[in-house]
């Protein structure tokens, strides 16, 4: 796994960029929590009755990962020169680029297809999942570039 070079930890860690993942970040998740949260009650029939919620919540949680897409592809491009798909982060964003095709496919079936509200569930579910995995590539990424960093200023290369 590729990791920054000292001068991109430098522009990393100067970056506005990388404020803003890490402000909407935890509000992305809590997003996705509450939305799992809502449609699995709206699917058990517990507290929450009206479908509205589901389709509001994967609506909010869409908006949020395309601004965290947008934001990260600025971060990128001050980081690596790449809006999005530097060789850094390519698979982070080939990621989340899955994870925005089955948050959007949601809104083509709920708008154009016009299937059962299970069908509508299910997708929902596989959105979130899709999120899921997404998150726990950056935070692995996260954890495994603190890391890195650690070891960077221990030999005094940052």
């Amino acid at each position: 796994m590729p990791r920054y070079t000292p001068e991109q930890l430098e522009k990393r860690n100067a970056s506005k960029w990388t404020t803003v993942q890490a402000i909407l970040a935890p509000i992305q998740f809590l997003i996705f929590l509450a939305g799992l949260t809502v449609t699995y009650l709206y699917s058990q029939g517990i507290w929450i009755t009206d479908f509205w919620w589901v389709t509001f919540f994967v609506a909010l949680k869409t908006f949020m990962l395309v601004l965290i897409f947008v934001t990260g592809g600025f971060f990128e491009l001050e980081v690596f020169g790449q809006f999005a798909f530097a060789h850094e982060f390519f698979w982070e964003d080939f990621g989340s680029a899955i994870a925005m095709i089955v948050h959007i496919s949601y809104f083509v079936l709920f708008f154009w297809i016009k299937p059962s509200q299970h069908i509508l569930i299910l997708t929902a579910y596989l959105a979130y999942l899709s999120y899921l995995v997404n998150a726990a590539q950056f935070v692995i990424r996260l954890l495994l570039e603190k890391h890195n960093e650690k070891k960077l200023k221990a030999s005094g290369a940052v």
